[in-house]
């Protein structure tokens, strides 16, 4: 969601439509997966928290979940003593992450929107993440200025993607992943899948997006899967394949002080407020 204020509407609709079709057959595949000790933990494998620590303190911390699903993190981040916001693209999957609360008997607030236009003021935030939502399925070349926006300074933005490498070695004809690069690195970008539109970009692209909207790199993760660790979402040669190459990586920056911020271009379509 490609380089203008609106982003890449196309995308946007069919990422939408994507996730209000598929939102109960996702929960009955991995909802298993995402649930109890693995609710706050990261990407493929559900690497926990506790053992990364990428997200720092939470307690007392306004947080923005950008393409919250379900929101099970959110649940477990409020009852560490956050203040959670959720923010997803499908009106489906906030009806699953009301139906989480209910469940834990918390509540905060869950917002329907895209996340190249966040309906909220900016500074509104000392947390954002992201754990293979919107910041995958939309364009982050909208998507990371958005973040910063609504970051404090200091504010910590983290997020768990696709690595490139994922990109340029799958063979999309038959899809799967293979040992032989099938797609130039240099350009990438939009990644259309048969159901779904991905974005990724090259990690020199990725570094500029950051420093050019305020955020400065404090770790880049780069995800090694352990032998035998279990996925739904890969098959057994994507596993293996994982071992060997990042399928994944995690990113944590820092807003940077508006002194030290660099000057940049201001969008001439100013978000809605919150």
């Amino acid at each position: 969601m490609a380089g203008n204020s609106s982003g890449d509407r196309g995308a946007v609709r069919v990422n939408r439509k994507h996730w209000e079709k598929q939102a109960a057959g996702y929960e009955r595949h991995v909802g298993w997966f995402l649930s109890g000790p693995k609710a706050m933990a990261w990407g493929l494998w559900r690497v926990p928290e506790s053992k990364l620590h990428f997200l720092g303190p939470v307690r007392g911390r306004d947080v923005l979940e950008i393409g919250c699903g379900a929101a099970r993190w959110l649940v477990g981040l409020r009852s560490l003593g956050a203040r959670p916001v959720g923010l997803d693209l499908s009106r489906r999957r906030l009806e699953q992450a009301r139906s989480e609360m209910e469940r834990a008997h918390l509540t905060f607030p869950l917002i329907e929107a895209d996340a190249g236009r966040l309906p909220i003021a900016a500074g509104s935030f000392d947390l954002a993440f992201c754990d293979w939502g919107a910041l995958t399925f939309a364009d982050p070349r909208v998507t990371i200025p958005e973040a910063a926006r609504v970051l404090r300074p200091g504010g910590r933005l983290v997020f768990a993607t696709s690595s490139p490498w994922r990109v340029v070695a799958h063979d999309f004809p038959r899809d799967r992943i293979t040992r032989t690069l099938r797609r130039d690195y240099f350009g990438l970008h939009r990644v259309d899948y048969k159901t779904e539109v991905n974005f990724v970009l090259p990690y020199g692209e990725w570094i500029r997006l950051f420093r050019d909207n305020g955020l400065t790199v404090d770790r880049l993760h780069e995800v090694q899967a352990r032998p035998g660790a279990p996925s739904p979402y890969l098959s057994k040669a994507e596993r293996a394949w994982g071992r060997r190459w990042p399928l994944e990586c995690i990113w944590q920056l820092t807003k940077l002080p508006t002194a030290e911020a660099p000057r940049r271009k201001r969008r001439a379509a100013r978000p809605r407020r919150g």
